[in-house]
């Protein structure tokens, strides 16, 4: 229930010196138990991409957690970037650490030899035949370009670290034959030095203009450091051929966006001009979008941005943005831009938000306007000229609209073929599927008569998510289910296998199968296996997982999974357990009430999430709906704490309903989100012992113009702003709180200075608390020592204060 707010805390400020946390030190890296450990060194299944002609899955090998040495390496944070300078690319990106080839048509998978011993490979693209794959490979020196051959399943090094990926991917394929890359300018100047001494104060300025900005981490705060992004930022355009031969293009500069066109011919360049903001990231810098010819001469100016740094809620750039190739097409530009206040749609009745339009070279003609939108076009998917879907969205009345376009008949009529609100899993069409043109270029996929398109979607239902393939006929807008998941196991359509449409490559997994890949013919139903990965955690087989449904005390349905140690009987009797939650903002309670978990599910391990504690012994509820529902005339957030507790009330009666849960022995923990909505928790109730919260915030003050789906400023809403801070409500909490935060969080809003705040202001009010700053580790945890530190830190708290907890 929900905890009166002038109740003070008490029983529990000597606690802490009685446990094993007690103090305050330098601690080294410690180890869970070995149940716990053995999640952190769980090998991953490889992830699996079809190849463009459909006759290959590649197989990338996932890395085991990196040690915190690899995270410790020097890292600069400029304009919202991390940034490696010995490499010229992103200090925290995914990388991989092997390829195979798995074929189609079935057969054992190949793989490629000729890497390097020790390889970190990133940035992986097909040719648009299919006969190659472009990658990175991570040297301790630079970004080197690499090469493999299908036929052989044989790579080879085309050229020197020399490619920079500050700002984005630094491969493209120019054609079958020839790659664009983005590289380190060879003549590139020394490291700009920092002055010892300063050359003046760091001086901003606003002059009455309007600017709200929200909370972003890793800013520009000094000229040394704008000069720092642009000598690390700087690339130049080259053309790479397949014998490594290199011909540079007289292109420099900041460039964040590099796109050859369908036939090869062009190029979209977006470069990122002064003057810089100490306020925003560099995606809110000046930029100039261009098209240059493949010899690197300019050929028209798409627009010049300025300066964003602030605008209104749904409220865009003004000017062409999302500019792209339509992808049907040779070289012709596709681009949305706002009107003005007072423009109207083709019926002169409704407002108008958008245009799109597009341009064919040699671009000297004048634009063409395809069409008007009453909403923000967020997606343009081509397929030729009789056929593009648009779609347009509003995010304040969660509604979207997907049209059926013909690009060859500007501002001509459009078919509506879908209009539902965003939160409404239940009514979601799907989405459509894509195929390659014969430019290798991802279109619509389309019957052999072009009269339908197929949509695949995730198939949310009561019982749970049942994925499908459905033929839908663009004359009479009616559907065909072609195929759907059934239980007992979930199947996820990737793509069509086969020309004629009568295969499809499906993932297919159940609760005691890991995901694997197999072929489905659809009309027979007849399945051809192409993997065989393990289960990666054998030592949960016998744990078991169930959907439960319940309900809140103002009649809101919510559910949850969950999940049981192995060997646990109702005979055992009840089990220390964890909640482990995020909530999620709704317009309306039947969307809130919509089931999204799923029982045919395999359950992924995860050490950063709550399922590792099975193997401790806990009970785990995963994910339970926390739903924060818009009462009529209200904000969802005007009785959030309200509604919060009693979704976490009804949570807690069901398990203990169940028989499962000890009603004394409950912890509640999260992450990001989850860690705010957990202070909340103890702060606001007595429902649980204890509590855990990984790099959260948690005073709203210092995220003032806005947080997760809240829209409204502080100065707009400030009660409410204070009623959400758990900071404001340290003294209330009275059950045990360990709070974990990255040293380097790089998340908007989730600075470690939060978690530190919140446990000096808990430790003044004398709350049993610890904090422990994981070094080096951003808003997601990484590093093998981290994991394994953590989950020593979550165990050892958990069972210090809730398994052997009775009173």
């Amino acid at each position: 229930m929900l905890r009166p707010a002038s109740r003070r805390i008490g029983f529990l400020s000597l606690v802490v010196f009685l446990t094993p946390f007690a103090g305050r030190s330098a601690e080294g890296y410690r180890t869970p138990s070995p149940a716990l450990a053995a999640v952190v060194d769980a090998p991953l299944p490889p992830t699996a991409v079809l190849s463009p002609d459909r006759k290959w899955l590649l197989l990338l090998d996932r890395p085991d957690a990196p040690p915190i040495a690899e995270l410790a390496q020097p890292e600069l944070r400029l304009a919202g970037l991390r940034v490696n300078p010995a490499t010229n690319g992103p200090s925290r990106a995914t990388h991989y650490t092997g390829l195979a080839l798995q074929p189609i048509a079935g057969g054992a998978a190949r793989r490629i030899t000729g890497l390097p011993a020790g390889a970190r490979l990133a940035n992986y693209e097909w040719s648009r035949d299919a006969r190659h794959l472009a990658f990175v490979v991570v040297a301790a020196e630079g970004l080197e370009l690499w090469l493999a051959a299908a036929d052989t399943a044989t790579a080879r090094r085309l050229t020197g670290p020399i490619l920079n990926a500050m700002l984005g991917d630094p491969l493209a394929w120019l054609d079958d034959a020839t790659l664009l890359i983005r590289r380190v300018p060879p003549d590139r100047g020394a490291v700009p030095a920092a002055s010892t001494t300063p050359a003046g104060p760091v001086v901003q300025e606003n002059l009455g203009k309007r600017a709200p900005a929200r909370t972003y981490d890793g800013l520009l705060a000094s000229p040394h450091d704008e000069a720092l992004f642009e000598h690390y930022g700087a690339s130049e355009l080259a053309l790479v051929k397949f014998d490594g031969a290199i011909a540079p293009l007289p292109v420099r500069g900041l460039l964040t966006f590099v796109a050859p066109s369908p036939d090869g011919q062009h190029v979209i360049v977006s470069q990122l001009k002064r003057p810089f903001s100490y306020l925003v990231p560099s995606s809110r810098f000046p930029t100039t979008v261009a098209v240059y010819d493949r010899a690197g001469r300019r050929e028209h100016l798409v627009v010049e941005r300025a300066l964003s740094e602030g605008t209104a809620s749904e409220a865009v750039t003004p000017g062409p943005r999302s500019v792209a190739w339509r992808a049907d097409a040779p070289a012709t530009l596709s681009w949305v831009q706002s009107l003005p206040r007072n423009a109207k749609l083709a019926d002169e009745k409704s407002i108008a938000r958008d245009a799109w339009f597009t341009l064919a070279a040699p671009f000297a003609a004048k634009p063409t306007e395809q069409q008007r939108f009453e909403y923000r076009v967020t997606g343009v998917q081509w397929g030729d000229d009789a056929l593009a879907l648009v779609t347009e969205s509003w995010t304040t009345t969660r509604t979207a609209r997907t049209w059926a376009v013909a690009p060859d008949k500007p501002q001509g009529a459009r078919t509506l073929l879908a209009q539902r609100n965003t939160e409404d899993r239940y009514a979601d069409p799907g989405r459509p599927v894509t195929g390659r043109d014969a430019r290798g270029r991802i279109v619509v996929q389309r019957s052999a008569d072009g009269k339908k398109i197929f949509l695949t979607g995730a198939g949310a239902s009561p019982e749970g998510d049942r994925p499908f393939l459905d033929e839908l006929d663009l004359e009479t807008k009616t559907t065909r289910r072609i195929w759907r998941s059934a239980p007992p196991h979930y199947e996820e359509f990737v793509a069509f296998a086969d020309a004629a449409l009568t295969r499809a490559v499906v993932a297919r997994e159940s609760p005691t199968e890991p995901t694997n890949y197999f072929v489905r013919t659809l009309a027979t139903g007849a399945l051809a296996p192409l993997t065989a990965f393990p289960n990666p955690y054998p030592q949960l087989t016998g744990a078991k997982q169930e959907v439960i449904r319940y309900q809140r005390a103002d009649g809101v349905a919510l559910s949850g999974t969950l999940h049981l140690p192995p060997g646990w009987t109702p005979a055992s009797g009840p089990l220390p357990t964890l909640l482990w939650a995020y909530p999620r903002e709704f317009q309306s309670e039947e969307a809130a009430s919509q089931v999204k978990a799923t029982p045919e599910r395999f359950a992924r391990v995860s050490a950063t999430g709550p399922l590792p504690f099975l193997l401790a012994g806990y009970a785990v509820l995963n994910d339970p709906a926390m739903p924060i529902v818009a009462k009529k005339g209200q904000r969802p957030n005007d009785t959030y704490v309200a509604q919060l507790v009693a979704s976490a009330q009804a949570a807690v009666d069901e398990l203990v309903r169940r028989g499962v849960a000890d009603p004394k022995r409950i912890a509640v923990a999260g992450h990001s989100y989850g860690a705010f909505m957990t202070a909340n928790l103890l702060a606001h109730s007595d429902l649980f012992r204890a509590g855990i919260a990984r790099s959260g915030a948690y005073n709203r003050t210092l995220t003032p113009f806005g947080f997760q789906n809240e829209r409204r400023n502080f100065w707009e809403a400030p009660a409410v702003y204070a009623a959400m801070s758990p900071f404001n409500f340290a003294h209330q909490v009275n059950e045990p709180l360990l709070l974990i935060h990255g040293a380097a969080d790089n998340n908007s809003g989730t600075f470690p200075i939060q978690s530190e705040r919140f446990y000096a202001a808990l430790k003044g009010h004398g709350a049993t608390t610890r904090l422990a700053l994981l070094p080096h580790e951003a808003h997601g945890y990484r590093a093998r020592e981290s994991l394994l530190h953590m989950l020593w830190e979550m165990e050892t708290w958990l069972d210090t204060h809730v398994r052997g907890t009775r009173n």
